[in-house]
């Protein structure tokens, strides 16, 4: 199969939608990652984006629509659903709603609730008004690699497995959709995202964190939410990720890196001198820069051949909570507190 990458407008998106109508599958721009997208009421797209993704059937999808209008057929809509649709779409938050019939199983991981979320990309909207379809999406990467935030990372993992990508720059926030679940008493975040709790909490009351976020799923635990279970956002190379005061976190990393021939360090910008000569490259000096710099400088330290990557990260709470979530799994939750 040929991969095609046309710049985001009116004629390509004409065509993106006429292949999302006949069954196929298209990479597209949204603000947090890129995603891979396929009619979410179709079974055999849907089990198209598995395919291409090569990704395990029990992960369950995100169904992009273009209001919540669009919701009406897809799920059970709840007051509290309503007011942080209200609140935050078109935005990075996904809602787990119950779901209707009419979502088929493959889409849902067969999970009795569907993942639902109104995207803030023009493109994205465009696309779903355009083919007049609910949209099931993961982000657009081989499984397990890191997520795509540029049309070129897309091609990267997607050439010859999918016709089109549209191309829309890159993207704003860099990690996935915070994923909410509201189909109970009191909302629960089941992967960070920039939506944060405390947002989340002054909308809806109260708001709880799955115990899951920084820590590996146990035997038999459920996984509700994509991200949850299986190795995700993994460089090629073994990560260790250190957490703590500066001082402390660059003297680890320092005496680690004297032992481990092809090492690269990401770092915050303030830490770089510290390292001298060392191969690094920067994180910013935010959290909101790091989720947004985190998959770009994974794919580029796979260019780069890097042998081991040793990573300062943040504490793992408010904003800094979604980056250091990634930063977890990519480790193999290989983190050291200092």
């Amino acid at each position: 199969m040929q991969t095609i990458c046309h710049p985001a407008g009116d004629e390509s998106l004409k065509q993106a939608a006429a292949l999302l109508q006949a069954g196929q599958v298209v990479a597209f721009p949204t603000e947090t990652v890129y995603g891979l997208g396929a009619n979410a009421l179709d079974e055999h797209a849907v089990r198209a984006i598995f395919a291409a993704k090569e990704r395990p059937a029990d992960n369950p999808l995100i169904v992009h629509v273009a209001d919540k209008n669009q919701l009406t057929e897809l799920c059970q809509v709840t007051e509290t659903a309503e007011k942080l649709m209200d609140a935050f779409w078109p935005g990075p938050l996904t809602l787990l709603l119950k779901k209707k019939d009419i979502v088929p199983d493959v889409t849902t991981a067969g999970l009795d609730t569907v993942a639902v979320r109104c995207p803030n990309h023009p493109v994205a909207l465009q696309l779903i008004r355009e083919s007049g379809l609910p949209i099931a999406a993961p982000s657009a990467n081989r499984s397990g690699r890191p997520s795509p935030t540029s049309a070129a990372h897309v091609y990267e993992d997607m050439q010859g497995r999918i016709p089109m990508i549209l191309e829309g720059g890159s993207c704003r926030v860099g990690v996935e959709s915070t994923v909410l679940d509201v189909s109970g008493d009191v909302p629960c975040v089941l992967r960070p995202g920039a939506i944060t709790r405390e947002m989340i909490a002054q909308i809806a009351g109260d708001c709880t964190l799955a115990p899951s976020i920084m820590r590996p799923l146990q035997a038999g635990e459920h996984a509700p939410s994509p991200g949850m279970k299986h190795r995700h956002y993994a460089p090629k190379a073994k990560m260790t990720v250190f957490t703590g005061e500066d001082e402390k976190v660059i003297e680890a990393i320092i005496a680690r890196y004297d032992v481990s021939e092809g090492g690269w360090i990401l770092a915050q910008t303030h830490c770089l001198p510290a390292f001298g000569s060392r191969r690094c490259l920067s994180l910013g000096d935010s959290p909101r820069e790091g989720a947004q710099l985190l998959f770009q400088r994974l794919r580029e330290l796979d260019e780069k051949g890097a042998a081991f990557i040793l990573a300062q990260g943040w504490e793992a709470e408010g904003e800094a909570l979604a980056v250091m979530n990634r930063m977890a799994r990519a480790s193999a939750f290989d983190i050291v507190p200092m």
